[in-house]
C-alpha cells in the first residue's frame, strides 16, 4: 500500500468546514477509514480588540483551502475532487502535488512523527492530555497510521469508545 501524504484542495471561499465535513461523511460512507486519514481546515488564534474589548477569536490560517492527509489514488481522488464545494487539488492541471515534509512542519505545525509506545490492544492506560485527562480506560484498538488508540471509558454510567492520540496516553502499571 502507498504512503500516505497531504495534499491541498482548493474550495469556494467560506465552504472550507462544508468541505471538510462532506469529505469526513464520505471517508465513513465508504470505508475510505485507511487511504484518506485525515481532513484538516487549519486555524489560528488571533487577539481581537474591539471598542476596548480584547476577545480571541480562531480564523482560518488559509481561506479557501482545505488540507487532505492520504493515500493518492484514483477511489481517493474521485471522492476528494467530486465533493461539493471543491474546485480542484493545488497542481499542474489535474496533477495533485503533496506537500513537502518541509511545507508539512513549517507551514501547518503538522507533525510528522510517529510515537513509539509500550501499550497494545487490552492494555489499561490512563489519558495525560486532551478533554479526557485523568481518565482510565481499556485500549480497544489501535490505529498507528492515525497515531490513535480507541479506549472505552465509564461515561455516565456506560462504557464509551473514545478516540485519543498516542501522545495523550501512558500506560498503567
Amino acid at each position: 500500500m502507498a504512503e500516505a501524504r497531504w495534499y491541498v484542495v482548493h474550495t469556494y471561499s467560506g465552504y472550507e468546514k462544508k468541505v471538510k465535513g462532506s469529505i469526513d461523511k464520505a471517508i465513513e460512507n465508504r470505508h475510505l477509514e485507511n487511504e484518506i486519514l485525515e481532513v484538516a481546515v487549519p486555524m489560528q488564534t488571533e487577539v481581537v480588540v474591539k471598542d476596548g474589548k480584547t476577545k480571541t477569536v480562531e480564523k482560518k490560517k488559509f481561506p479557501g483551502y482545505v488540507f487532505v492527509n492520504m493515500v493518492m489514488n484514483d477511489d481517493t481522488w474521485y471522492v476528494v475532487r467530486n465533493t461539493r464545494g471543491v474546485t480542484g487539488f493545488v497542481g499542474p492541471g489535474s496533477k495533485p502535488v503533496p506537500l513537502t515534509p518541509e511545507e508539512e512542519r513549517s507551514h501547518l505545525g503538522i507533525k510528522s512523527e510517529n510515537f513509539v509506545v509500550d501499550f497494545g490492544e487490552g492494555d489499561e492506560v490512563e489519558v495525560i492530555g486532551g478533554a479526557w485527562k485523568d481518565t482510565v480506560g481499556i485500549i480497544r484498538q489501535m490505529n498507528q497510521a492515525k497515531q490513535v488508540a480507541t479506549i472505552n471509558v465509564n461515561f455516565f454510567g456506560r462504557e464509551t469508545p473514545v478516540e485519543i492520540s498516542f501522545s495523550d496516553i501512558k500506560k498503567m502499571n
